[in-house]
């Protein structure tokens, strides 16, 4: 299927590994120039080469910590072009209430949560109106089903993930009437270096050894995590015309598991 992404740039925030580089790949697959935005510029510059080898699109990068107060007024002004953007940059610790401190939940939200609000604070104006019948713009903020499950022990995470849904569902029911879309993708567990960290610490905590952590994934959905590239996939099409009709609500990927009393 075409997504009708050729020709089109992507800003794509923790882009340079996980979900924000498949959702690269996936997008400059498509011919979508993409434009990726980390804190770390030898991670991204080996991706966009990695991107590059593969793909004849226009690929760009950006070193910059979207944690730190108006960096996102500044890539916005450096990258104005751009039809969509995927906010995707965060890492939330897990701990229950007691093991994580005030300061670890500030520090966390700055990128998570008040970075996603910044960056379309930033953008939101320069899509606003740019709409045209073959295309609309969009934002799309990948934010985590920790929302769903609730789970006490990530409730840093729970917490913020439930912002990013409510003020997602909220800009994104009026984004229309401004000629762009917004939309949440939900990914449940995926196999990424950042879940690997969050499973070493879940087992510490329960089997006193982290080393142990590939026996949580046994009551997962299908036996496994999600890959990055079905969430990245899942992005390009969210972000496309194949998707034009999706504004103000969230898509969840995470075989059922926000059905289920705990994630693990």
């Amino acid at each position: 299927m075409d997504l009708l992404l050729r020709g089109r740039t992507a800003l794509i925030t923790g882009g340079s590994k996980g979900i924000g580089r498949a959702a690269a790949e996936s997008m400059a697959a498509e011919g979508c120039d993409v434009i990726l935005v980390s804190r770390t510029l030898g991670a991204l510059e080996e991706t966009a080469s990695a991107i590059r080898s593969r793909h004849q699109v226009n690929v760009r990068v950006h070193a910059a910590d979207i944690a730190v107060q108006g960096t996102a007024e500044d890539i916005a002004a450096r990258f104005p072009e751009i039809d969509i953007l995927v906010n995707n940059a965060g890492a939330i610790p897990g701990g229950s209430l007691a093991q994580v401190d005030g300061t670890t939940w500030r520090q966390a939200w700055q990128l998570k949560v008040f970075g996603y609000i910044d960056m379309c604070r930033a953008f939101y104006p320069l899509l606003k109106g740019r709409s045209s019948a073959a295309f609309i713009p969009s934002i799309v903020n990948v934010v985590g089903n920790a929302a769903e499950t609730l789970d006490q022990a990530y409730i840093c995470g729970v917490t913020g993930n439930a912002a990013l849904y409510a003020f997602t569902r909220s800009l994104g029911g009026t984004a229309p009437n401004d000629g762009l879309r917004v939309v949440g993708l939900s990914p449940g567990p995926v196999a990424t270096d950042r879940l690997i960290g969050l499973m070493k610490k879940k087992s510490g905590d329960r089997t006193g050894d982290p080393e142990r952590w590939q026996e949580l994934f046994a009551p997962m959905p299908f036996g496994r995590a999600a890959t990055p590239e079905e969430i990245g996939d899942m992005i390009a099409f969210l972000a496309s015309p194949r998707s034009g009709f999706t504004s103000g609500t969230i898509v969840t990927i995470d075989g059922g598991m926000a059905a289920r009393s705990r994630a693990f």
